[in-house]
C-alpha cells in the first residue's frame, strides 16, 4: 500500500491497486467521471485505498438491473478535490448482499441502512441493521426500489418498533422532540439524552416526508424529470433542477449555449442569497433576537417578489429544464435586479454590523454546537456545515459551470473558517451573500447574447451520467441511468442533508438542551430532501 501513497488521483489508485481486476465501464457521462466494476469482495478493500488518499464518500446507492437480465448493482462515489470516481460492484439476485464501507466510512451507515430498506439488499458488516426513511411498520419484504415492487397499491401496516440508542446511569433522562413540531417545519423526530440541561446523546429519526420520489422518477419521462427534480426540497428548487439536467445532458451530448449556462448561474445564486437570508434571521430569532428576523425576511421577500415579477415564480420553479432555461431577461430585467442588489446589499451592511455589535447574541452563538473539522472530515459533510468546520468544498470552484469556470475574472471567494460552531455557520452564510451579490452583478454586467435553449434528445439504452452542483446547502449530486428502452431505469438524488445532519447529530452533545434549537437552525438540513 506505501506505492499508493504517491498517487494522487483516484483513479490511479484504483488501477494500481486492483489492475486486471477493476473494468472501466462504458457508457457513464461525463467522461471525466469514471466507473470501475470490482469483484464483489474487493468492494471494501477500494474504500480503504481510498480513504487512505483522503478522498470524501460522497454517496452510496443500489440499481435494480433485472431489466437488462442481471441482479443489482451497488455503488460507492468518492470525492478528493475535483476529482469524481465511482466504484462500481454487480451482486447476483440469488445472493443479496455486498461487504459493509462502514468501517471506512461514517455515511455508509446510513447510506447503508437505505440500500437495505429500499432495496432489500444486505451490507455485511454494518452493526446497525434498524431500517432507515422504511419505517419499521413497513412489512420486511417490501422493498420499493425493486423494479417487482408496485407502487400503486397501498402497503398493508404491520406490527413493529424502533429501537432507539439507549444512554444509562445516574441522572440520565429523555427527552423526545418530535416528530410534528410547534413551527411549520417538516416533520423529524430528535430523542435526547441528556443529565440535567447538558445533552449527552442525540439520535435522529427521519423518514416523515417519504413519498417515493425516486420511485416516482421510473415512471416520468426525462423531461418530465426536471420539474420533480425541482419538487425534491422546495427550498433548493434551482439546484436540484441544474444537477438533473447536467446529469441528462451528459449522457445526450447536449451543448448548451453560453446564455443559458448564465441564466441558471444568476438562478443559482439569487437562490443561494434568499435562502441564507432567511436562515441567518432564524438563527438570530432562536437566539431571542427578533429583530433580525423581521428586517431579513424583509430582504428575502423584496428577492423572491423579483423572481415571480421577472420569471413567473416566487422560487424560479421550472425554468431549468433539459437543454436549458425556459425564460430569458431583458435590459429592463436586468436593470431592475442590479437595482434590488444594490439595496439590499446596503441594508444588509447595516445589518450585519448590528449581528457583531450584539453581546447578548454573540453569547449564544460562539462556542455552541461546534464540529470541529476533524470530525467534519469523518462525517463527509458538505456546503455551509463543511466550510464553517475547516474544509475547503464548493462545486463553483472545483467541478464549475459556465461562468464560474472563469476563475480569472470572477475570483470566487470561498469562506472557510475553523471554529465550527453557530456563529461560523452564521458567518459564512454571511460572507457568502456578499459574494453571490458580487458575481452576480459581474454576471448581469456582463450577459452574453443568444439562445436560451439548445435541442433535445433522450438518451441512449443503458448509459448512465452524472453531475454534481453546489447548492445553498452543498453540494447536490444526481446520478442517472437509462433503461434498455431509453426510460429513467434510476435516479439517484444526493441532497447535502444525507450526509449534513450527521453533523447536527454529533455537534450536539456537549450542549445545553435549550441550544438545540439554535444549533439545529444553524445547520438547517432538509427533511425533504433526505426523505427521497
Amino acid at each position: 500500500m506505501n506505492e499508493l501513497r504517491e498517487i494522487n488521483k483516484l483513479r490511479d489508485i484504483i488501477a494500481a491497486l486492483f489492475g486486471s481486476d477493476a473494468k472501466k465501464e462504458e457508457g457513464q457521462y461525463p467522461l471525466s467521471v469514471l466507473t470501475y466494476i470490482l469483484p464483489r469482495e474487493k468492494f471494501a478493500d477500494a474504500a480503504r485505498a481510498l480513504k487512505k488518499a483522503y478522498a470524501l464518500l460522497a454517496a452510496e446507492w443500489a440499481t435494480d438491473e433485472t431489466s437488462f437480465g442481471r441482479g443489482f448493482g451497488i455503488f460507492a462515489c468518492y470525492r478528493k478535490g475535483s476529482e469524481y470516481l465511482i466504484v462500481k460492484v454487480n451482486v447476483p439476485l440469488e445472493d443479496p448482499t455486498f461487504p459493509s464501507l462502514s468501517k471506512h466510512f461514517v455515511p455508509a451507515y446510513r447510506f447503508e441502512r437505505q440500500i437495505q430498506s429500499l432495496m432489500g439488499i444486505t451490507p455485511v458488516g454494518n452493526p446497525d441493521a434498524r431500517p432507515w426513511i422504511k419505517f419499521e411498520d413497513w412489512p420486511q419484504d417490501a422493498w420499493p426500489l425493486r423494479k417487482a415492487f408496485n407502487a400503486s397499491k397501498p402497503l398493508p401496516r404491520v406490527e413493529g418498533e424502533y429501537k432507539w440508542v439507549k444512554a444509562e446511569g445516574e441522572g440520565v433522562y429523555e427527552i423526545p422532540v418530535g416528530p410534528v413540531h410547534a413551527g411549520i417545519i417538516e416533520p423529524g423526530h430528535f430523542r435526547f439524552q441528556a443529565v440535567g440541561e447538558d445533552i449527552i446523546n442525540l439520535e435522529e429519526r427521519l423518514g416523515y416526508v417519504h413519498k417515493g420520489i425516486e420511485k416516482k422518477f421510473e415512471s416520468m419521462s426525462w423531461e418530465n424529470g426536471a420539474r420533480l427534480a425541482g419538487r425534491v426540497s422546495g427550498d433548493t428548487t434551482v439546484a436540484h433542477s441544474i444537477a438533473y439536467c447536467m446529469a441528462l445532458e451528459a449522457m445526450t451530448g447536449c451543448k448548451l449555449p453560453e446564455r443559458a449556462h448564465w441564466l441558471r448561474a444568476i438562478f443559482l445564486e439569487r437562490e443561494r442569497i434568499a435562502n441564507h437570508l432567511g436562515d441567518i434571521g432564524a438563527i438570530c430569532n432562536d437566539a431571542a433576537f427578533s429583530f433580525m428576523l423581521y428586517q431579513l425576511s424583509r430582504l428575502r421577500e423584496l428577492i423572491l417578489r423579483t423572481n415571480y415579477k421577472l420569471f413567473g415564480h416566487r422560487f424560479i420553479m421550472d425554468k431549468v429544464i433539459p437543454g436549458g432555461v425556459a425564460v430569458d431577461i431583458d435590459s429592463t430585467g436586468k436593470k431592475e435586479m442590479l437595482s434590488e442588489l444594490d439595496n439590499i446589499s446596503k441594508d444588509f451592511e447595516k445589518l450585519v454590523v448590528i449581528y457583531e455589535e450584539s453581546p447578548s447574541l454573540e453569547d449564544r452563538v460562539r462556542d455552541t454546537g461546534i464540529l470541529r473539522p476533524e470530525r467534519a472530515r469523518e462525517l463527509c459533510v458538505v456546503g455551509i456545515a463543511a466550510r464553517a468546520s475547516g474544509l475547503n468544498l464548493d462545486c463553483r470552484i472545483f467541478n464549475p459551470f459556465p461562468p464560474y469556470d472563469r476563475h480569472d475574472r470572477i475570483e470566487l471567494g470561498v469562506p472557510v473558517l475553523i471554529t465550527g460552531d453557530v456563529h461560523a455557520r452564521a458567518w459564512v452564510r454571511i460572507q457568502e451573500i456578499r459574494e453571490s451579490i458580487r458575481i452576480t452583478r459581474y454576471m448581469l454586467e456582463n450577459f452574453p447574447d443568444g439562445e436560451i435553449i439548445s435541442s433535445f434528445t433522450r438518451p441512449s439504452p443503458g448509459i448512465s451520467g452524472f453531475a454534481a452542483v453546489e447548492g445553498w446547502r452543498g453540494e447536490i449530486i444526481y446520478w442517472l441511468q437509462a433503461g434498455p428502452k431509453g426510460e429513467i431505469n434510476r435516479c439517484m438524488v444526493r441532497d447535502p442533508s444525507s450526509v449534513n445532519w450527521l453533523g447536527l447529530e454529533q455537534a450536539i452533545p456537549g450542549n445545553i438542551v435549550p441550544d438545540f434549537p439554535l444549533c439545529n437552525k444553524s445547520f438547517n438540513q432538509s427533511y425533504s430532501g433526505h426523505d427521497l
